[in-house]
C-alpha cells in the first residue's frame, strides 16, 4: 500500500488531541471521529496534517501548497458557521485540482437541500414522506392536504440539529410554534413531513460508480415508554444518559424478511445515483406498520466514528475500521475530477 501526504481538513474546533489519555467519553464525543480518523491515518502508515479552519480558505490554500497533500480526507462539516458551506470547500478543492474523499460538491449540494433532494426522489417515483415547505419567515398557515400528525425539521441541518419530541405536532397550534422554532432558534426554513409511524432504518453506502450497499441497520429502543414516539432527536443521537435510559442501539435487524432487505438496499443506491453522490453515505429510512419504505433523508458525509452505525454495518461483512477508511482515501483518490480530462 503506497503511503501517503493526507491532509485532514476539520472544523477548527473540532480538532482532536494526538492523545485521548484523561477524557472521559462524553467530553471526546464532539470529535471522535476526527480523532479516530486521523489516528486511523497514521497507524495504515499515511502522514497527516491536521488542519482546522472555520471562515478562513487561505488556510487551506497555504496547506496545499506548502504540505502538497496527495489527499485531502474531508471532515468538515460547515464554513463561516454554515452547514450547507461544505461542499464550497469541496469546490474549492476542486478548483484547486485536489483530490479529496466522500461526496463531489453537486452531491452535497443536492443532499444538503432536503426540499429539492425530495423533489428529485419524487421524480424518480421514490417514496417520500408527503411534505410542505415554510420559508424563513414566512406566513404559517397549516396546509389541508396533509395529515396530522406532522414532524417538523430543518431544511438544512443535519446530525438531527433541533430535533426533540415536540417535532412531532398534532395540531395547528402546535404546527406554528414548531415552524417558529426552525425560525428563531435554528434560524432555517422549515420542512413539515407527514410522521410515517414505524419502524427506522439506515443503509450505508460505498462507491462513486460501482455502488456497495452495507447491511441494513436499524435503530432501536428498548426502553421506551408506551406511546412515546422512536425518532432520532438529538438528545437520542448525541445524549448518553438519554441514551441509556431509552436502552437506544443500533444493530442489523433479526426479523426482516429477505425481499425486504433487498428493497431497502435497492432504493439506498438509486437514491444514491440520483443525488450524484459519491465517496460514502448514508441513507434514512422508515417503514410503516403496513410494510411501505420511505426514505427520510440522503446524508453525505455521514458520521465515521469507531462503533457508529456506518463502521458497525461495515464490520459486519468483513470491512473492518482500518479497512473502511482505506477504502474511503482508495474513492476519493479514483474519483473522476472533471479537472484530470
Amino acid at each position: 500500500m503506497k503511503k501517503l501526504r493526507v491532509m485532514a481538513l476539520m472544523d477548527e474546533e473540532l480538532v482532536p488531541p494526538d492523545d485521548i489519555a484523561g477524557y472521559t467519553d462524553e467530553q471526546a464525543l464532539e470529535w471522535k471521529t476526527e480523532y479516530d480518523v486521523v489516528t486511523t491515518l497514521r497507524d495504515l502508515g499515511h502522514e497527516v496534517l491536521k488542519l482546522g479552519v472555520s471562515e478562513d480558505v487561505g488556510l487551506i490554500h497555504a496547506a496545499l501548497l506548502d504540505f502538497k497533500p496527495h489527499i485531502t480526507f474531508n471532515l468538515l462539516e460547515e464554513f463561516h458557521g454554515v452547514a450547507t458551506y461544505d461542499q464550497h470547500v469541496v469546490s474549492y478543492l476542486e478548483l484547486m485540482k485536489q483530490s479529496y474523499t466522500g461526496c463531489n460538491p453537486r452531491g452535497l449540494m443536492l443532499s444538503h437541500d432536503k426540499i429539492l433532494s425530495k423533489q428529485i426522489l419524487h421524480f424518480h417515483q421514490i417514496a417520500t414522506p408527503r411534505f410542505t415547505v415554510y420559508e424563513r419567515g414566512s406566513t404559517i398557515t397549516p396546509a389541508v392536504d396533509m395529515t396530522y400528525p406532522m414532524f417538523v425539521k430543518s431544511a438544512t441541518e443535519d446530525a438531527s440539529f433541533g430535533l426533540s419530541n415536540k417535532s412531532i405536532v398534532n395540531t395547528p397550534e402546535e404546527l406554528r410554534d414548531r415552524v417558529e422554532h426552525c425560525y428563531d432558534e435554528i434560524e432555517t426554513t422549515a420542512l413539515v413531513e407527514e410522521y410515517i409511524e414505524g419502524r427506522e432504518f439506515y443503509v450505508g453506502v460505498l462507491g462513486n460508480r460501482q455502488l456497495t450497499a452495507l447491511p441494513v441497520w436499524e435503530l432501536l429502543m428498548t426502553k421506551l415508554p408506551a406511546g412515546e414516539p422512536n425518532i432520532a432527536t438529538a438528545a437520542v443521537k448525541w445524549d448518553f444518559k438519554i441514551q441509556k435510559e431509552l436502552g437506544v442501539k443500533t444493530e442489523a435487524p433479526k426479523d426482516l424478511s429477505p425481499k425486504m432487505n433487498a428493497e431497502i438496499k435497492r432504493l439506498a443506491k438509486r437514491i444514491y445515483k440520483a443525488l450524484h453522490m459519491s465517496g460514502y453515505a448514508r441513507m434514512d429510512f422508515r417503514v410503516s406498520t403496513d410494510g411501505r419504505i420511505y426514505v427520510l433523508e440522503a446524508n453525505s458525509n455521514p458520521n465515521l466514528s469507531y462503533g457508529e452505525d456506518l463502521a458497525e454495518s461495515a464490520h459486519t461483512v468483513g470491512i473492518k475500521y482500518e479497512e473502511l477508511i482505506q477504502r474511503i482515501l482508495n474513492l476519493g483518490l479514483r474519483y473522476r475530477h472533471a479537472w484530470r480530462g
